[in-house]
């Protein structure tokens, strides 16, 4: 007998999740490692769990998930992003919810490239007038 399963993909800076959602008692797993293992600070956590929280099936499934690239913060986002997908797959009724909590939106904001004569995207040499 096949296990139903949802898939997602979240993306966030130059993070990049795949999650899958299995019915189960909520257990999230990223990286083979537990929710509280990989990411230590509690506001990471509560934002890779919002998407559940609002559609209300916190202990309805099991989250397993790969995270690369980027940052903390920026796979929280990945994931976020990744499991609000995969809650669309769920059940279409979420969109409503999920779309007004922002939570479908890619967030397009990406590393400024560096420019050549300065330092970093922006940063200049100090300048000196004599």
């Amino acid at each position: 007998m096949a296990k139903m399963q949802y898939c997602g993909t979240g993306r966030r800076k130059s993070s990049i999740a795949r999650v899958r959602l299995i019915p189960g008692k909520g257990n999230i797993t990223i990286n083979k490692k537990d929710l509280t293992d990989y990411f230590g600070m509690e506001i990471l956590k509560r934002e890779v769990r919002r998407p559940l929280e609002l559609v209300n099936s916190n202990t309805q499934f099991d989250v397993i998930a790969t995270v690369k690239g980027g940052g903390c913060t920026g796979q929280a986002g990945a994931l976020r992003h990744g499991i609000s997908r995969a809650l669309l797959q769920v059940d279409l009724g979420n969109r409503p919810a999920l779309k007004a909590a922002g939570f479908l939106t890619r967030d397009p904001r990406m590393k400024e490239r560096k420019k050549y004569g300065l330092k970093k995207a922006r940063k200049a040499s100090q300048f000196s007038k004599r």
